[in-house]
Formats: structure tokens, C-alpha cells, sequence
């Protein structure tokens, strides 16, 4: 199971949100993909930013991590301007792309004491070590990264963006094309992250990845924020549940994990796999 990191960020933290972002705007030709995003970020939290192929998520991303020009608004990370104080920015922030950038030739160890190197960190081996242990990859450190699972690749990728203790880090879909038991293993790496302090801002068109991690969501459409909240203020937004009693068959998740174990280790899956119909509760909208 991975443990909550202890993360002595590098760069001096200030007060107020670790991500503001206010009137964004970014259009390419006559492509508005920006058109006014507006969002804070608390520091240590899952902030998720959920939104269809095509929404601006990964230009926000972008713009936050000083790879891009925005056209209009400002933004702020760990309290430093993207663009006047972008060096600031890049010694404050981790970037994890939608596929995981791992060289599949070097072990998952070289590949830590590799960036650790580049870095310029003291003892590259010993902070390796740690992060392997960190992410329950200690087995499989002196293996060669080709031999990894997505899950594993994923979680070594994870492991990467940390090397320097950065108190944010943008994780743009990280579960994308992998499968279920691996999208768990990303799960708990990414509650890891938050639970030591980390702030993450994870964008997702997964409604139930979100649902799982963020502490609040936003949901950006057409280049635009149209609602922002937690789980339970979002819900709110929809009319009152009634109650009714319905036989509940058992759901392909419920068949897939009572075939192949629960991969997050923690049993809640174990009594709702016996195959019979359940009497149970739904709750179903007016």
C-alpha cells in the first residue's frame, strides 16, 4: 500500500491559494479555446478539472506550467507569476503528461537516480530508494521498465515528478488507456501525494476518477468554468433524491473484481461478488 509522503517543498510557500487563475484566455487563429477560465487551488488539495476531448484542459495546463502564452488573464502558482516570474514557477511545479515518460531501457531505479542526477540532488541513490518504497515499487526497482505493467509505468512516472519535492504538481489524465486495476494503483499514488501535502491539479474526462479524488471539481466547457465546487455542492445542483427499493444485478465491475481481487487491497469489494440478487437502496431524481 503507499504511504502519505512527507514533502518539504524547495521554494518558500506564501499565503493564499497555491494555483490562482483569473480571466484566462488563450485562442489559436480563430479557435477560442480560452475564454475567460477563473479557479483557485487550495494548497494540499485535489483539484480536479473535468472536461470532454477538446474542452482546454490541457491548455490550461500548459499555460500553468509556463509552456505556453496565455493571450489574456493572469495566473498564479505557488504565489509566482507565470509569466514574470516563470522560473519560479518551473522550480515550484512537476509536470506528468498523459503517457508516462520513462526510458523502458534503464531499470525503474536508474530511471530515479537518472533525474535525481540531472537535478543536482545529493545522494541520487538514497532518494531513488525512498521513492520506490514510497510507491510499492521496491520488488521491482532492479527490472527493466519494459518488463512494468501501465500501472507500474504510471506510478514510476509519478514517482519521477517528485524527485525535488515540488508542493505542486499538474497531472494531466493520468489514467488514460489504462486499465482497471492500474487506474486504482494511479489512484492511490495521486491520494498519497495529497495526504503529504502535495497540491494536485489533475485533469480528467473521467467522471468517476474525479469523483474519487478531487476534493473540489470544476467543470470546463467551451472555454469556460460553468461550475466549481465539492462532490456534495455539485450534487445540490441537481433536484431531491426520492427512495425506492429496486433488485440490483451484479454490475461487470462488481464481476471483474470478484474474478480478478481487488487491486486497491482494501477488501470493500469482498461480500458484494456472491452472484445473487441483492435487495438494496438507489436513489433515483424526480
Amino acid at each position: 500500500m503507499l504511504t502519505a509522503m512527507n514533502i518539504r517543498p524547495t521554494t518558500n510557500q506564501v499565503n493564499g491559494p497555491a494555483i490562482h487563475v483569473q480571466g484566462l484566455e488563450k485562442s489559436y487563429k480563430e479557435l477560442r479555446v480560452l475564454r475567460g477560465v477563473d479557479l483557485d487551488v487550495a494548497r494540499g488539495s485535489i483539484f480536479a478539472l473535468l472536461g470532454s476531448n477538446g474542452a482546454g484542459k490541457t491548455t490550461v495546463v500548459k499555460i500553468l506550467s509556463t509552456l505556453l502564452k496565455a493571450d489574456a488573464g493572469t495566473a498564479r502558482v505557488n504565489g509566482f507569476d507565470v509569466v514574470t516570474q516563470a522560473a519560479r514557477v518551473r522550480e515550484s511545479i512537476s509536470l506528468t503528461g498523459q503517457f508516462a515518460a520513462v526510458d523502458e531501457i534503464l531499470t525503474g531505479r536508474e530511471n530515479l537516480v537518472l533525474v535525481a542526477r540531472l537535478r543536482h540532488l545529493d545522494d541520487p541513490g538514497a532518494i531513488a530508494d525512498d521513492l520506490l518504497t514510497r510507491f510499492s515499487l521496491t520488488e521491482a526497482g532492479s527490472r527493466r521498465v519494459a518488463t512494468y505493467s501501465g500501472g507500474m509505468r504510471r506510478r514510476l512516472d509519478i514517482a519521477m515528478s517528485l524527485i525535488g519535492n515540488p508542493p505542486v504538481i499538474f497531472l494531466d489524465e493520468p489514467t488514460t488507456g489504462l486499465d482497471p486495476e492500474a487506474r486504482i494503483e494511479v489512484w492511490q499514488a495521486v491520494k498519497a501525494l495529497a495526504q503529504g501535502g502535495t497540491t494536485v491539479l489533475l485533469t480528467t474526462q473521467y467522471l468517476d476518477e474525479a469523483e474519487q479524488l478531487a476534493d473540489r471539481i470544476a467543470i470546463l466547457h467551451q472555454g469556460r468554468i460553468i461550475v466549481d465546487g465539492t462532490l456534495a455542492e455539485l450534487k445540490q445542483l441537481l433536484p431531491a433524491a426520492k427512495v425506492e427499493y429496486v433488485e440490483k444485478q451484479p454490475s461487470l465491475e462488481d464481476v471483474f473484481f470478484a474474478v480478478v481481487g481487488d487491486a486497491a487491497g482494501d477488501g470493500h469489494r469482498g461480500d458484494a461478488e456472491t452472484g445473487s440478487q441483492d435487495r438494496m437502496t438507489r436513489s433515483s431524481r424526480k
